[in-house]
C-alpha cells in the first residue's frame, strides 16, 4: 500500500469521524489498511464523508506545514506506543521527537499565581538548560510560563495542542507558538486542521503530554484540575509523578497535595528529579542535546557574535581581546561591543582580562 495514500487516508477518516480514536482504530482493524478503512467509511456513511477529498484535505496540511506520522511509522514516537490508548497518528509542525530526547513534562493551574509562575520558570529553564526538552500544554498559567521561559534560553520545548495545528488555542499564546517553533520546538496535536478545542480533547491530549515524557512535574494544581487528569495519565504509563509542595491552605494547592498523599515524589529543585530518574545533570540529554542547543544558540546570534562563540569554542580556553579580533578577523571596536553583548546575554565570561565560554 503507498505511504502517501495511507497518510491522506487516514487524515480523511480523521477529519470524518471528527476524531472519534474507537472509530478510528476499529475501521483500521476491521479494513487492515487506511485506504481501505476510509474506502469503506465514505461507502457507508455518505453523510459523515460529505464533500472531503483526501487528496484536496492533504493539500491543505501541506499549505500549514504541517506534517503526519501514522502509529505504524518508523519515526512515530516509541514512548506514545508503547502507552494505554495510543494515539494512532499525530501532526506536528517543526522538529519531529527525537527517539533518543529525554523529555521531562511541566504542567499546572491556568489561574496561578506570581510564585506558581517563577517556579514553573526555574524548572523548566533549569531542565532545559541541563539538555532535556520540556513538555507541556501551551495553556494559560503554568504551561505558557514554563515554555516561555524554555523559548528565552533559547532550547527546544514541545507544545501539545487539543485543536487543529492550522490555529493556536488560546489565541494569546499565538505568539508564544510561534517563537516555540523558531527555536527548533514541535507543536503537536492529534486532531486534524480545523479541529476546535472541545472541552474533552484537553483531556485527552493531556495522556500525549505525558506519554511523551520520563515524568510529569505538577505545579499549584487546584481539586479537580486538568493537571491531576495528566498525572492519572502518567501513572496509568508507569511514569514518574513529581509535585512542588505549597501553602496547606492555598486552593490551588489542594489536588497537588493529594497527589503527594498518594505517593507522588515530592520535590523543591530539579535535582530531586535527576535523582529519582538516575539521571546525570552534567549531561542529562546527552550529546545529541548539546549539540541541538548549541545550533539553537547560534540561530540567535549575528554574525560578529557567532564569529567569536565559534573563536572560543575552537580555543577551549579564555582568550585576550586583541586575539580574538585578530583569529575573527573583526575590528577591535567591533569586537568589543560584541563581547559586551555576550557578556550581558551570559554567554561568555571574562576574568584578568580574557574571556571564556
Amino acid at each position: 500500500m503507498n505511504h502517501a495514500d495511507e497518510l491522506s487516508s487516514y487524515n480523511a477518516l480523521n477529519l470524518a469521524c471528527l476524531s472519534n480514536h474507537e472509530l478510528l482504530k476499529k475501521s483500521f482493524q476491521k479494513s487492515g489498511s487506511w485506504v481501505k478503512a476510509w474506502r469503506s467509511f465514505k461507502n457507508q456513511n455518505n453523510n459523515a464523508a460529505g464533500t472531503i477529498d483526501a487528496d484536496t484535505e492533504w493539500l491543505k496540511l501541506e499549505k500549514f506545514g504541517i506534517k503526519l506520522i501514522l502509529q505504524s511509522d518508523p519515526e512515530f514516537p516509541g514512548q506514545l506506543k508503547e502507552m494505554p490508548w495510543s494515539p494512532l497518528g499525530i501532526y506536528f509542525k517543526g522538529e519531529p521527537v527525537s527517539p533518543a530526547e529525554k523529555i521531562i513534562a511541566i504542567v499546572g493551574t491556568r489561574k496561578a499565581t506570581v510564585a506558581g509562575l517563577a517556579i514553573a520558570k526555574k524548572f523548566a529553564s533549569g531542565l532545559a538548560s541541563a539538555g532535556l526538552t520540556v513538555a507541556s500544554g501551551l495553556a494559560l498559567g503554568i504551561d505558557a510560563a514554563a515554555h516561555a521561559s524554555v523559548v528565552a534560553i533559547p532550547a527546544r520545548t514541545i507544545a501539545v495542542l487539543a485543536n487543529g495545528l492550522d490555529e493556536i488555542y488560546p489565541k494569546t499564546n499565538a505568539g508564544l507558538g510561534k517563537k516555540i517553533l523558531e527555536v527548533g520546538g514541535t507543536l503537536i496535536s492529534e486532531y486534524p486542521i480545523g479541529a476546535p478545542s472541545l472541552p474533552q480533547r484537553f483531556i485527552e491530549r493531556n495522556r500525549i503530554i505525558s506519554g511523551l515524557s520520563a515524568g510529569v512535574v505538577i505545579i499549584e494544581a487546584p481539586e479537580n484540575s486538568g493537571a491531576l487528569a495528566t498525572a492519572r495519565f502518567a501513572l496509568d504509563q508507569n511514569r514518574e509523578i513529581f509535585v512542588v509542595p505549597g501553602p496547606i491552605d492555598n486552593p490551588n494547592y489542594f489536588g497537588a497535595h493529594g497527589l503527594i498523599k498518594a505517593g507522588a515524589n515530592l520535590i523543591t529543585s530539579i535535582d530531586d528529579i535527576f535523582t529519582v530518574l538516575g539521571i546525570d545533570k552534567t549531561n542529562a540529554g546527552g550529546p545529541e542535546s548539546m549539540d541541538r542547543q548549541k545550533s539553537l544558540m547560534l540561530a540567535k546570534l549575528d554574525e560578529p557574535e557567532k564569529a567569536i562563540i565559534l573563536c572560543l569554542t575552537a580555543a577551549g580556553r579564555p582568550i585576550d581581546i586583541d586575539t580574538l579580533a585578530e583569529k575573527t578577523k573583526l575590528e577591535t571596536k567591533i569586537a568589543n561591543t560584541t563581547l559586551s553583548f555576550l557578556l550581558i546575554k551570559g554567554l561568555i565570561k571574562e576574568e584578568n582580562g580574557k574571556y571564556y565560554l
